[in-house]
């Protein structure tokens, strides 16, 4: 028989709270979960996601250790 008054109480229809809505129910330990980020507004999930390289940091490597640049090689494969 397990212990009594050891494990926290389960709430089987927790809440999960984004931006003052309640985005899903989930079971927890706590009746209300509040969160930031969830997967209907995380960029990644919406299409949203911007990848940027606006250092040039591919370029600068390939300069610095005399590789030439990525488009150098392609073309050189073409010709």
């Amino acid at each position: 028989m397990p212990k009594s008054d050891i494990h926290p109480t389960w709430y089987p229809d927790a809440k999960v709270i984004c931006n003052g809505e309640v985005v899903m129910t989930t079971g927890a330990t706590q009746p209300e979960i509040h969160v930031d980020v969830w997967s209907g507004n995380h960029p990644f999930y919406t299409g949203n996601q911007k990848i940027l390289d606006t250092e040039g940091r591919v370029d600068r490597f390939m300069k610095k250790y005399g590789m030439g640049t990525t488009k150098e090689k392609d073309d050189e494969a073409t010709s």
